[in-house]
């Protein structure tokens, strides 16, 4: 059950949102079409504030983000791209121990 959790707040500059989430939609995709150990990758906006821009990602464990994902050409590209589109980023490790079944 024991997870791996990443949570990433973005604030992007209003003027390169657009590009923004060009880069991030690539890197989400790849992130679980190509990575074994990443679960989920979801990009969220804020309603009341559309540059603010939440990711939740889901890893089997902390060696398949750290040894895995952040060294794929697809994060090293986006990290590099984000760099000049954001204002702030906040990033939080969690390890989720709870978590009823997605219902479909």
């Amino acid at each position: 059950m024991k997870k791996f959790v990443l949570i990433v707040e973005f604030d992007v500059k209003p003027d390169c949102l657009e590009k923004f989430n060009r880069a991030i939609e690539i890197n989400a995709k790849a992130s679980v079409a190509d990575e074994p150990g990443c679960r989920q990758f979801d990009v969220l906006h804020n309603l009341d504030n559309p540059n603010h821009v939440v990711l939740y990602e889901v890893y089997d464990s902390l060696a398949a983000f750290q040894e895995d994902h952040m060294k794929r050409k697809h994060t090293q590209t986006f990290l590099a791209q984000a760099k000049e589109l954001i204002t702030k980023q906040t990033a939080y490790k969690l390890e989720r121990t709870v978590a009823p079944p997605v219902k479909q």
